[in-house]
């Protein structure tokens, strides 16, 4: 497949590498925590109309487009630009979009112009993968309300969303996603450290009560949560692969200008090699980040999650036949798993060929190190990634059965 980006989406990159490339600041991970993220380069996406992807037509966007918003991620890794994109977009907007009833969809209305943030978490306590899919927070029917109780993790910009999306698993049995307004009683926000510039939050959720209209498209058969994950993996992947481009960008000027022993690091053979392999895992997660993004705007939201089979995690994708056409939660868990085996170990190679300059927290690459060790964490590592893949391998129909099958 030829995942080459048309024409307006190049001008769409070019806008926004310009838009972060006059507006971000230095990122350093000692900024200040108020305002929590680069107020400036903030306001001048939504100028442009770089928030708008996410959001439809209908509300005053561009989208909803994966891979418009892959487009705009990619371009804020690659500037490791502290502003709250992932969470906005990926975690929130793109979401609603696709899941959305259309009172949700035109709450929306103010994403674009930069007045409106959401976040979701993307960890659960004892959960290593399927924190979304599986969460570990319950929506309780009482009345025309739910209540939600139980602790999320790894929610970024919690405190500077005005709507979190809650994952939680409902008295049927099912999941669902809330959409809970920040601010709700028996909500708590607790720091969590994640060595970025970006601050992310421990959330408590303490009998939290929202009308049953908050639950996203209405969905109690948990495709609302497989589309969060989806777009989650795509937005992080994305992000990533900015990041990881960034910090190719720096690491090939570096060793063409450091000189030592009277010539400049490119110049030796074992240099260049290590070089290459950062744009070859650069290349690497690029096709798979591509890939799925191009794959989620085909299929759109996903469809209900069924009950898993024997041995399968509860984050597995359908079996249908219609399911085994769609391939876009295989193509994520592969660019995950790249993030947390091959990518992170490019980004340790950038750092290494920097010297003691790579570990400088104000260093611009230090920014780009931080975000890809960050993603690896939350996904949980490559085990945990492998026995993601290895799950949805099993539900695979297997050769022979198609063999016999054919006419």
């Amino acid at each position: 497949m030829d995942y080459s980006l048309d024409r307006d989406q190049q001008d769409l990159r070019a806008l926004a590498a310009d838009v972060l490339a006059r507006a971000t600041d230095s990122g350093a991970l000692d900024a200040p925590d108020d305002p929590p993220f680069d107020t400036a380069a903030w306001k001048g996406m939504a100028q442009a109309g770089l928030l708008g992807t996410a959001v439809g037509e209908d509300e005053g966007g561009t989208g909803p487009g994966p891979v418009d918003v892959a487009v705009v991620l990619r371009e804020v890794g690659a500037r490791a630009a502290r502003v709250p994109a992932f969470a906005t977009l990926a975690l929130g907007a793109l979401p609603v979009a696709l899941c959305g009833t259309p009172e949700q969809r035109a709450a929306l209305a103010p994403v674009v112009t930069g007045d409106h943030i959401l976040t979701a978490p993307l960890g659960a306590p004892g959960r290593s993968d399927g924190a979304i899919t599986d969460p570990a927070t319950t929506a309780h029917r009482q009345g025309g309300d739910y209540l939600l109780d139980g602790v999320a993790t790894s929610v970024p910009y919690a405190t500077a969303s005005r709507t979190l999306l809650i994952p939680a698993r409902l008295d049927s049995g099912g999941v669902g996603v809330v959409l809970l307004p920040a601010g709700s009683p028996g909500l708590s926000h607790h720091p969590q450290p994640t060595g970025t510039p970006d601050p992310a939050f421990r959330i408590g959720l303490d009998g939290v009560r929202v009308p049953a209209t908050a639950l996203l498209g209405g969905d109690t058969t948990g495709a609302a949560a497989r589309t969060l994950h989806r777009c989650a993996l795509a937005g992080l992947a994305a992000t990533v692969s900015g990041a990881l481009a960034g910090a190719l960008g720096l690491t090939t000027e570096h060793v063409k200008t450091r000189r030592q022993f009277g010539r400049a690091l490119a110049e030796l053979q074992a240099v260049t090699m290590k070089v290459g392999d950062i744009y070859v895992a650069t290349r690497a997660l690029d096709a798979a980040m591509w890939a799925g993004a191009w794959r989620l705007a085909r299929s759109g939201a996903a469809n209900p999650t069924p009950s898993p089979t024997p041995n399968a995690g509860a984050d597995a994708p359908s079996a249908t036949a219609a399911e085994a056409a769609d391939d876009t939660d295989h193509v994520l868990a592969a660019a995950a798993l790249l993030i947390t085996d091959q990518v992170l170990d490019a980004f340790y190679t950038a750092q290494h060929l920097h010297g003691g300059l790579g570990v400088d927290v104000t260093y611009p690459l230090h920014r780009h190190f931080s975000i890809g060790k960050w993603a690896s964490t939350v996904l949980g590592g490559p085990e945990t990634r492998l026995d993601a893949l290895g799950r949805l391998a099993a539900l695979d129909a297997p050769v022979h059965v198609h063999a016999e099958s054919a006419p």
